[in-house]
């Protein structure tokens, strides 16, 4: 059969939508073999030595992501000019560092469970959270992505204290699928975020935790402009808004690596008091600021424990131009 130039040109468009859904595919599909090979070899492995690898692969990141070491560096010459150039490096490598670590306790999560999880985490200003259960309104875990994160939840589930979780699914599915599975192993629930607020609100009536995590940048119609190192960010009104509304204690709550204990703490702050006027709109505004507040200190005095690889400032105040 012969086809003509029209014919052909007919079918380009449907050929070429088929290979890009065909290549975007296979795409996924390396992604997630590629991620499962990484998290099984790396689990099966001892814990020191998943480390170990992991600060490797951390390195070689480190080297190799121009793109994301241009965003760290951004972020600290922004946030904190008053540093000097070996300084920010400094921190920069100890973010990636921290993003090994990250990886390495992720992949030993099944390997957790209520003998062991001493030896890797410990509670530091337990009694804060204590406080919260025993007022008996919910617990809003004010957090970010901060030390090993993946496991600040987990562990404390171990502990005999599951939670509820919002986060943003992954971009790939099966990627999102294996990940969430981790999460999940030792007892807590995943509350996909757009499909947040019901599970939430009937978590906290019964006298429960729910994390938020509240350091990445959003968009205008979901956030409010807080500063955060004295730069307006564009921050999620979810927490402050959850909070007013159902007056559950905010408690701020990360993950930190301690060099000297060789060991995380996972450190609880004294509840959040909340600003409240009467008017809601601005109570939220104020909140959140308040929020940005508390994580601030806690990343000036852990700078190279927090994610600066993340265009935080990137949504900007109509007519400001951008940051990045």
């Amino acid at each position: 059969m012969v086809f003509s130039e029209s014919t052909r040109s007919s079918w380009s468009p449907i050929i070429q939508k088929n290979r890009s859904t065909f290549v975007y595919a296979a795409r996924l599909k390396l992604e997630y073999y590629a991620a499962v090979a990484l998290l099984r070899a790396l689990g099966v492995a001892p814990r020191s030595c998943a480390l170990l690898l992991t600060k490797v692969i951390a390195w070689l990141a480190y080297v190799f992501s121009r793109r994301l070491r241009k965003i760290a560096e951004k972020n600290l010459s922004m946030a904190l000019p008053e540093l000097e150039g070996l300084e920010r490096r400094q921190i920069v490598r100890g973010v990636f560092l921290n993003l090994g670590r990250v990886l390495g306790e992720f992949s030993q999560l099944p390997k957790l469970h209520r003998e062991n999880i001493s030896q890797v985490v410990v509670y530091d200003g337990f009694e804060n959270f204590a406080a919260s259960v025993q007022r008996g309104k919910g617990t809003l875990f004010l957090t970010a992505h901060f030390g090993a994160w993946e496991l600040c939840p987990y562990a404390h589930a171990i502990y005999g204290y599951p939670l509820k979780f919002v986060i943003r699914p992954i971009d790939n599915p099966q990627i999102d699928n294996l990940v969430n599975n981790y999460r999940t192993l030792s007892g807590n629930e995943i509350v996909e975020k757009k499909n947040s607020l019901k599970e939430i609100l009937r978590a906290l009536n019964n006298n429960k935790s729910v994390g938020i995590l509240i350091d990445q940048n959003t968009t205008l119609n979901s956030g409010v402009f807080a500063k955060f190192f004295d730069i307006p960010a564009c921050t999620t009104t979810s927490l402050a808004t959850i909070a007013l509304r159902t007056d559950a204690t905010v408690v701020p709550g990360v993950l930190i690596w301690d060099a000297k204990l060789r060991k995380h703490r996972l450190h609880f702050e004294p509840p959040v008091e909340l600003v409240q006027t009467g008017n809601l709109q601005a109570d939220i505004a104020e909140n959140t600021a308040l929020f940005n507040q508390v994580l601030e200190r806690l990343v000036r005095k852990y700078p190279e424990q927090w994610l600066w690889v993340h265009r935080r400032w990137k949504t900007r105040p109509p007519a400001e131009k951008e940051l990045y």
